[in-house]
């Protein structure tokens, strides 16, 4: 199998990352955009020893877990790789996804995992979008083929998979809500209007760098966050003007100025335009505000999924003591005080410890203490003397999952109960993996906050073995 054959592959099933897999006389190979139960023709594009890539270039038999997308730019953009699959499909293969990971990449036998929690809706879940201005556009192959003249030095929308310089000028997108869409076209009319040049990542020059849309799913409230090279007061001055004309549903229009090289929505210094510069959204029964750079899940109902099966995990008791792992700005902390004596959340971030605070005050919940410091140096016998042995552990760490040190630091501390909330498996099993001498593994839910990605987030609900 040379690269450059063409071959007929049946499709077997989801691989890692949202790639297919077939095999041919039992050498894997992974065809992206296939779906289990194809019949497919496809190019080889890599080959390895254990493995092939191959693109597809023909769907012969069409599997019936195939569904119509419904974006004009699926199969370009890659903001949504599933659309082309049945959302129980979808659902399915993630749960898969979640057990293949705990045999595979954390040797255990049989862990039961339970059916992925859907989300509903499917489309318009995104309380966030982070859009890119770009002095290279993409075009699509439907756009080449129209014949049509493309102004290609102006593009505003996301960058298509594996190029970091080109980006599609997108006109439609379903992931977040309707006003955000409408927002996306109506400032990219405006900033050409007023010929304001987009930024190009080659020379390291212009003018228009990101857009940044947020909204609460709950409360309406709507934040445009413009990011620019540089501050320019008339500029900002207009387009505050133009917005509160043409969308009386943004609540708070700010400025974020990036002078650096780096392509990133984080800049030097933010100024607000007008309203309060946050928005608010709740998660049951809490609000919380959401400064422009602070994180807060994408998808809010499926947050307060979540947050319940990580709460009702825990098993929480009245007199129960909880530390709460890479607490953040203490959104899970707060969701589960009230059935809890004390949550004492640890997080490194500074700055997200003091929205930890604003918000547990905001929301009259007084039985929390957020603690800023690094995890892996954290856990002494004083820092345990001063807050109390923990009851109950939570953990929610980033996707490359919690250090060894740390791992080791729970293992030594031994809580009777212990959730691990991951949105990457593989790093989950892994960690677990390390403390399968001291816990049991008694479930894992997976629970999708990412319709159309093969992203999941997977939460672990653990008991202290009894010592022999």
């Amino acid at each position: 199998m040379k690269k450059g054959t063409e071959i007929v592959l049946d499709i077997e099933k989801f691989a890692d990352r949202g790639k297919s897999l077939a095999r041919v006389d039992g050498y894997v190979v992974f065809v992206p955009g296939a779906v289990p139960g194809d019949r497919v023709r496809a190019a080889v594009i890599k080959r390895k020893k254990n493995y092939a890539e191959a693109r597809l270039r023909e769907v012969l038999v069409p599997s019936p877990l195939r569904t119509e997308p419904r974006c004009r730019y699926f199969g370009t953009c890659g903001g949504c790789k599933w659309q082309h699959v049945a959302y129980a499909a979808q659902c399915e293969a993630k749960r898969q996804s979640v057990a293949d990971a705990f045999v595979h990449h954390g040797g255990f036998e049989a862990v039961e995992v339970r059916p992925t929690l859907g989300a509903d809706p499917i489309y318009g879940y995104r309380n966030k979008m982070e859009f890119s201005f770009s002095a290279e556009r993409w075009l699509t192959p439907e756009e080449i083929a129209s014949g049509e003249d493309f102004d290609t030095g102006f593009a505003l929308g996301l960058h298509v998979p594996g190029n970091f310089h080109k980006v599609l000028d997108l006109t439609e997108c379903h992931l977040p809500p309707e006003i955000s869409v409408r927002l996306l076209s109506g400032v990219r009319a405006f900033v050409r209007e007023q010929g304001w040049k987009p930024w190009d990542i080659r020379r390291h020059e212009g003018y228009l760098r990101h857009l940044v849309l947020r909204t609460g799913t709950h409360t309406g409230e709507v934040m445009v966050n413009l990011v620019t090279n540089g501050w320019a007061p008339p500029r900002m001055e207009r387009m505050a003007a133009y917005l509160q004309e043409h969308f009386p549903e943004v609540t708070t229009f700010v400025n974020t100025i990036n002078t650096g090289p780096a392509q990133t929505a984080f800049g030097e210094a933010i100024h607000t335009l007008y309203g309060p510069g946050v928005i608010h959204d709740r998660i049951g029964p809490y609000t919380f505000e959401i400064a422009p750079n602070a994180f807060f899940q994408t998808n809010t109902r499926q947050a307060e999924r979540l947050y319940e099966v990580a709460r009702d995990f825990a098993g929480l008791r009245p007199q129960d003591l909880v530390y709460d792992l890479y607490c953040g700005a203490g959104t899970i902390s707060i969701f589960v005080a009230e059935r809890a004596r004390h949550v004492v959340g640890v997080e490194l971030v500074e700055e997200a410890v003091a929205n930890a605070r604003a918000n547990a005050a905001a929301n009259g919940v007084t039985n929390c203490t957020f603690v800023s410091g690094d995890l892996m140096r954290l856990f002494t016998p004083a820092f345990v003397r001063k807050h109390g042995a923990p009851d109950v552990l939570i953990a929610d760490p980033p996707r490359a999952g919690m250090h060894p040190k740390v791992v080791e630091q729970i293992g030594r501390l031994r809580p009777e109960r212990f959730v691990y909330v991951s949105c990457n498996p593989l790093t989950q099993a892994r960690d677990l993996a390390l403390l399968r001498d001291v816990y049991e593994i008694e479930v894992v839910q997976p629970v999708d906050l990412f319709p159309h990605t093969h992203h999941i987030e997977s939460v672990a609900k653990l008991r202290r073995r009894t010592r022999p």
